[in-house]
């Protein structure tokens, strides 16, 4: 069978692009063996399965490695399609889905990254990009998902539940170490419930890295990118 074999993820455990494909397998319920990365002394294995970009995550399956997060994800919808869904049925229903997600993963991360390495004039405008992008999100939720959730089913997450939590799900995190708060459930009631309501799923739960432990390394990037003037997140 298509889905049989040996399954081993390569990631790094706060890697936005490691976690949503922790959380598919999950959500799949896939056995799979983790491989912690470290990415200032990338192993002779990631650099060997990934030549062209050298980064993680990496799922290897028979022996195959699959690199990008987001064409794992199709893989694993593709290949474990005895399981749980992660995209609805209806073509229509699976385009709307991969346009969010394609503009969750192109513009919504690239600008909250913005603001997590600026400060000052540079940060303010990083915020109103980020809350532009959350309005149109917000909006976007409204008109393409009448029930308030993409999630293909009540009880299991898909593809854009995944890549949402993905950035949004350590909004905590971020908040407490920028000082500043994003996610508004007044301004965008639809997203923060969505993202509090994945937070409650057993996969993620299972998936998130203590508190301290997130805010501590977003805190040293964050410190790191303000000292280069190129940054380096």
């Amino acid at each position: 069978m298509a889905g049989e074999g040996r399954v081993t993820l390569h990631g790094m455990w706060a890697s936005p692009y490691s976690k949503r494909v922790e959380l598919a397998l999950k959500v799949k319920g896939i056995e799979y063996e983790y491989v912690e990365e470290d990415l200032m002394n990338k192993s002779s294995l990631l650099l060997q399965y990934n030549p062209v970009h050298k980064k993680i995550p990496i799922l290897v399956h028979s022996g195959k490695p699959i690199v990008e997060s987001m064409v794992i994800l199709e893989y694993i919808e593709e290949t474990w399609s005895d399981g749980p869904r992660l995209l609805p049925e209806d073509p229509y229903e699976r385009a709307k889905i991969r346009f969010w997600a394609t503009f969750l993963h192109q513009q919504v991360h690239e600008v909250l990254v913005l603001v997590l390495k600026t400060d000052g004039e540079a940060q303010a405008k990083a915020m109103e990009q980020l809350h532009e992008k959350l309005k149109l999100l917000e909006e976007g939720i409204k008109g393409s998902f009448p029930g308030g959730s993409p999630a293909v089913n009540g009880e299991n997450m898909g593809l854009l539940d995944i890549v949402i939590c993905s950035y949004f799900g350590p909004y905590k995190v971020h908040e407490e170490v920028l000082g500043l708060k994003y996610l508004d459930s007044e301004k965008y009631p639809l997203v923060t419930s969505w993202v509090k309501s994945l937070a409650q799923y057993p996969a993620v739960k299972e998936s998130t890295p203590p508190h301290e432990k997130s805010v501590a390394l977003v805190r040293y990037f964050r410190e790191k990118a303000l000292q280069s003037p190129a940054g380096v997140l």
